[in-house]
């Protein structure tokens, strides 16, 4: 459904992505997996067409949106949901505005309708009757599923998570990933997530990226990234990537 081909990017002297090949597969969920800094967040921005590759292409369904002029792809971004890192949520709506707000700019839905998707939506990950509480009422845990909903509150095809378990603890984080794994099978939707949790990604993935030195170096479901060879993956796959990476 995505995919990215030879894909370089470079802010000033610094060279973030050197070359990426990735395919994203239709109705999975992908993890990105790669070291704090290292442009997963970068590739996240690629695909959603927030900025442009240096060389290389981003296609969506076949279609490049390097291309694209501002109004063919705001159509394509119609096609994504997104759960920001700290959920984004804005501090002055309700938890049901906050929902609501993507329904109120994109659609003539009447207001009554509107209550209804947001009350269904926010069921769907498990926060019913929340809709009045503000966002300074909620947990983080809380917040994080009010941003999801928001994220599908238009029914996308494709929904990306920005490192949806930094900063909760192990239980939050367990309840996180579960809710990914329930929303991609509920809706069947293409899901890409960026991380640098291992554990979290053998529990949501269906096929690993991982990003090292700004190229994939190795893609393949969790079972293959765990029975690989190469160092830098086995160090990934230890729970050592964050700090210096060193081949032996």
């Amino acid at each position: 459904m995505i995919e990215l081909r030879d894909v370089h990017k470079s802010f000033g002297r610094q060279k973030v992505l050197t070359g990426v090949n990735l395919a994203i597969p239709k109705g999975k969920t992908t993890v990105i997996i790669g070291r704090s800094g290292g442009g997963k967040s970068v590739i996240l921005k690629h695909i959603i067409g927030l900025i442009k590759p240096d060389e290389g292409q981003v296609l969506v369904d076949g279609q490049d949106i390097t291309i694209m002029d501002d109004r063919a792809l705001n159509q394509v971004r119609r096609r994504y949901g997104m759960l920001f890192q700290d959920a984004a949520l804005f501090d002055s709506m309700t938890a049901g505005e906050n929902v609501a707000f993507p329904l109120r700019e994109h659609t003539r839905l009447p207001s009554e309708e509107i209550r209804l998707v947001v009350s269904e939506k926010l069921a769907l990950v498990g926060l019913p009757g929340v809709e009045n509480k503000m966002p300074s009422q909620l947990s983080g845990g809380m917040r994080k599923r009010v941003g999801l909903a928001r994220a599908i509150a238009l029914d996308p095809e494709i929904i990306l998570f920005d490192e949806p378990t930094t900063g909760l603890d192990p239980l939050m984080t367990d309840a996180i990933n579960r809710l990914i794994n329930e929303t991609q099978q509920k809706l069947g939707v293409t899901a890409v997530v960026i991380s640098h949790d291992i554990k979290g990604a053998y529990d949501t993935a269906h096929n690993m990226a991982m990003l090292y030195d700004g190229r994939i170096i190795m893609s393949g479901t969790p079972e293959e990234v765990r029975q690989s060879t190469d160092p830098v993956v086995r160090q990934f796959v230890n729970g050592r990537a964050e700090g210096p990476i060193k081949v032996v």
